[in-house]
Parts: C-alpha cells; sequence; structure tokens
C-alpha cells in the first residue's frame, strides 16, 4: 500500500467526511469565499467539523450510563477590523453554505464593494504530533465496561476504608477542516481520550474524595494495567491523606506548589493574561509590558502546542495556522502573546498557532495549549526543607482569576503544613489568594522536577471549552496569603 505524507492523508480524511458526502469539493468553498470577498473584508474562513464523541461511567460497581453522539456542522466567519460576522449551520449543503456567506458579508460597510480576487489553492504547513485514528475503535464495548470494572476492583483492593468509586471512560474522534480567503486549506484529525477515577474514602463517619486520571491524543490501548494502577493509587492516596487532614492554617505564608497539575495555577493567574486579546484591548494586567521584567529570574513560561500526543497539543490550531513554541517570559523577561489570526493582525504580529474554538458553532480566540513554567537547578526536597511555617500544595481544585488586576483565588485539595523543613500535617480548606503578575516575582526557588499533568485539563473562556495541558516544577513562592479554616 502506498501511504500519503501526513497532512495530505488528514487533508484527504476530512475531505471524504466534511465534502463528498454532501456534494461538496474545492470550488464550492472557493465560491462561499468569494461571496464573502464580493464586499471588502479583511479576513474569511469557513470551518468544516465532524465530531463523534462517546462515553461510559461506572458507579457501585456498575456501568450506569454509556453515550454516543456525532456532530458536524459548518461555521463561516467574515472579519473587517475589529468587527466580526459569524453564522454557521449543521446542515453542510451548497446551498446552506452559500446562505452564510451572503449574511457574514455584510460586516463590511455598506458601498464598500469590491472585486474578490482569485485565490490560489495552497495546503497549509502542519504537525504530526499524534495519529489520525479514531480512539472509539480502539477497544471494543465489552473491553471498555472489563476496563472500568478493572479500575473500581483495584480501587477497593487497596484499603478497606474505600467505601465509593467512580470510574468514567471518554473517547472523542474530531475532524475539522478549514478554508481560509488567501486559498489555504488545512485540516486535522484529532483522536482524544480520558479515564477518570474518584474514590471516597470514609472512617469513623468521615468521609474524603481522592481523584485521578489522564488522558492524550491516542488510543485506548494507553490505558494499560500500570498505567490505569498510577491514577487508583492517586485518588486512593488523596481520599487517604484527606482523612487525616486538619484546618489549615491561615495569614500571609511561603506557600511550595508541586510539579504538574499545580500548574493550573500558571495557567489561570499567569496564562490568560498572555492572551492576545486581552492586551490588544488593554485589559490585562501584561498589557504593554513586552520587554520589561515581569517574574524573577529563573522564571521561564511557554505555550507549546507541538508536544507529542498530548491532550492541549494540535498538528494546526482552528484557524490552519500550524501550532509553535511560544517562549511567553523568558528568564523573567514578557517576550510575546498567545496570537490568534484577528489579533495578531491588528496588533501587527505574527499568528502563534493559538486560534481555537470549541466546535463550528463558535468564533476563534487566542486559546493556550500546553502552558508551562520551565525547570530550574534544584532538588525538590530541598525546597520543602527550606521552609520555615508554609504550606506544601500538591494538588489543586477549582480557582479564578480576575484578568485586569491579575487577582487569583485557588483552593487546594491536598496540601500540609510545614514547620523547620519537615512536613507535619496533611490540611483541608486552604485557599490560596495572590496576584498572577505580582506572585511571579515571589518565586525564590524552582525545582528540578518539571513534570506535566496527567492529561485532564478543560479550560473555559467566554463560555468556550477546550482541552489544554498544564505543567511546572516545584516552587517556591514567598508572601502568598492563605485563607485557611483555622
Amino acid at each position: 500500500m502506498i501511504s500519503r505524507e501526513p497532512t495530505i492523508e488528514r487533508l484527504a480524511t476530512a475531505q471524504q467526511l466534511l465534502l463528498t458526502p454532501f456534494g461538496l469539493d474545492e470550488t464550492h468553498l472557493a465560491r462561499a469565499l468569494a461571496e464573502i470577498k464580493a464586499h471588502r473584508v479583511d479576513d474569511a474562513d469557513l470551518y468544516f467539523q465532524y465530531t463523534r464523541s462517546e462515553g461510559w461511567s461506572l458507579e457501585e460497581g456498575i456501568v450506569k450510563t454509556g453515550s454516543f453522539s456525532i456532530d458536524q456542522g459548518v461555521g463561516v466567519r467574515a472579519v473587517s477590523g475589529e468587527k466580526t460576522a459569524f453564522a454557521y449551520s449543521d446542515d453542510i449543503s451548497e446551498a446552506s453554505l452559500l446562505d452564510a456567506a451572503r449574511t457574514v458579508r455584510a460586516i463590511s460597510a455598506a458601498g464598500a464593494a469590491g472585486r474578490a480576487k482569485a485565490a490560489t489553492k495552497k495546503i497549509a504547513s502542519s504537525r504530526s504530533l499524534y495519529p489520525g485514528i479514531d480512539p472509539i475503535a480502539t477497544l471494543d464495548s465489552t473491553a471498555k465496561v472489563k476496563l472500568l470494572e478493572k479500575v473500581e476492583k483495584l480501587a477497593r483492593g487497596r484499603d478497606p476504608r474505600i467505601a465509593q468509586v467512580m470510574a468514567g471512560l471518554a473517547s472523542e474522534y474530531d475532524v475539522v477542516l478549514v478554508a481560509r480567503a488567501d486559498g489555504t486549506l488545512a485540516a486535522d484529525v484529532r483522536p482524544l481520550v480520558r479515564l477518570s477515577v474518584t474514590v471516597i474514602a470514609e472512617q469513623n463517619g468521615r468521609r474524603e474524595i481522592g481523584s485521578g486520571g489522564g488522558g492524550g491524543r491516542f488510543g485506548l490501548a494507553y490505558f494499560g494495567d500500570e498505567q490505569i494502577a498510577e491514577y487508583v493509587d492517586h485518588a486512593v492516596s488523596s481520599a487517604l491523606t484527606n482523612l487525616e487532614s486538619r484546618p489549615a492554617p491561615a495569614g500571609e505564608m511561603t506557600v511550595v506548589l508541586g510539579p504538574g497539575w499545580p500548574g493550573i495555577l500558571l495557567h489561570e493567574a499567569i496564562g490568560h493574561g498572555l492572551e492576545g486579546d486581552f492586551n490588544r484591548k488593554g485589559s490585562s494586567a501584561f498589557s504593554g509590558r513586552i520587554g520589561q521584567r515581569v517574574a524573577a529570574k529563573g522564571v521561564t513560561v511557554l505555550d507549546d502546542g507541538t508536544i507529542a500526543d498530548r491532550r492541549g497539543s494540535l498538528n494546526v490550531d482552528d484557524e490552519g495556522n500550524a501550532s509553535q513554541r511560544n517562549v511567553l517570559i523568558e528568564d523573567g523577561i514578557l517576550k510575546g502573546y498567545i496570537q490568534d489570526a484577528l489579533n495578531a493582525r491588528l496588533m501587527k504580529v505574527k499568528p502563534t498557532g493559538n486560534g481555537r474554538r470549541e466546535s463550528y458553532a463558535h468564533v476563534p480566540m487566542p486559546r493556550m495549549t500546553n502552558t508551562y513554567m520551565l525547570g530550574g537547578d534544584t532538588h525538590p526536597d530541598e525546597i520543602v526543607a527550606s521552609i520555615k511555617k508554609g504550606l506544601y500544595a500538591t494538588n489543586f481544585g477549582g480557582g479564578q482569576v480576575d484578568i485586569t488586576s491579575g487577582k487569583f483565588v485557588f483552593s487546594a485539595s491536598e496540601a500540609y503544613w510545614v514547620e523547620n523543613g519537615k512536613i507535619q500535617y496533611p490540611v483541608k480548606g486552604a485557599t490560596i489568594v495572590g496576584n498572577g503578575p505580582d506572585a511571579l516575582t515571589r518565586v525564590t526557588m524552582i525545582g528540578n522536577d518539571m513534570a506535566l499533568d496527567s492529561g485532564v485539563g478543560t479550560c473555559g473562556k467566554e463560555g468556550q471549552s477546550v482541552p489544554v495541558g498544564v505543567g511546572q516544577p516545584t516552587l517556591r513562592i514567598d508572601g502568598l496569603t492563605v485563607g485557611g479554616t483555622a
């Protein structure tokens, strides 16, 4: 069998799913874009999407729910200056496509008709970061149920105090096709899987929860015995630790954040403030500060959509631009922002491969992919040992941030009180309060243990959710406020 170059292969897959069944080809796309360009617009694109998803959940030893869905449609966008006109339809047809095109072209000023320039077809450059497979088909239904039952059996067998186990398995096959006004065609075939486990431990009438799980852009075979055991151990350990937790002290103190998932604080408190739209509008605490010191020396923050198999990675973004490894902060100096096409054009910079949208029914905007801080040269044990009195937080639950001020609030789901360099006991109810830009300047020690999260992150912005990754090494931050229960 003759194999094709991956970019061409993905384009062929997208055309077979999104154009051919509906009697469409590239000439129909060009005709729709020409309709939009009949009025003067700065940019326009068509975004076709086919998504097939499946989910299974287990509770009380039995699979209680199963779901399967297929969604498909096309979004049509025209951009003029800062204005965007957008229409979408779940009916993929020539009539719907042309109707949407005529609707959105009205964004341009009345009477500003122009001659549509002939676009030259070109295939967008892209990456090959994950297999173009349908992950739903990588295990049959019986095997999926057995996988969840194995999770439940393992968790209950870890400790008699485990009173309840809940597990979920989700798979998604997502195919997108982007046609731009300049003739560019881009496509991606995106697998995505996730296994989650939540346990409730009970002792002397007290109940505590723990969770684990992970996933990425690959097939379900990834969830082998060793991987499942790792997720289960994490969930059980967290629940049992919290059974022993005491009320958290409050006040201003040194806080050490563990590696991996605690990078969610970096994502929320720093990452969103580096997105291009907030900075173009001057509403971010980082606006106008490129080239300035915004963090302590040694702090380097990246957004990298090019890491193989990662949940937040993309071969191309949702505007047809190849994903990139973007250095946002280097050794404490702000180097740049995360950009989509619209904000990049208005800010006179290049797109960074961060134009993302939840689906064909949403407009793209600058969004993070995998956002993380690089490691330093200090052993994590040395960092914990440096705490005179403070908090060591190894896992986080929910949080929120105000983009304009940079203020954030996060709840620690697993944390420990430390005195004189020794972990004393686990604490519960610790809330970390601070200011993102200010917190970056208070980083005093950076561990050599940088780790990415296990593949569970979902980011929300303006009502849209997209999969993301986070990561960081162990970090010591001085002078953060901890709201406790003690």
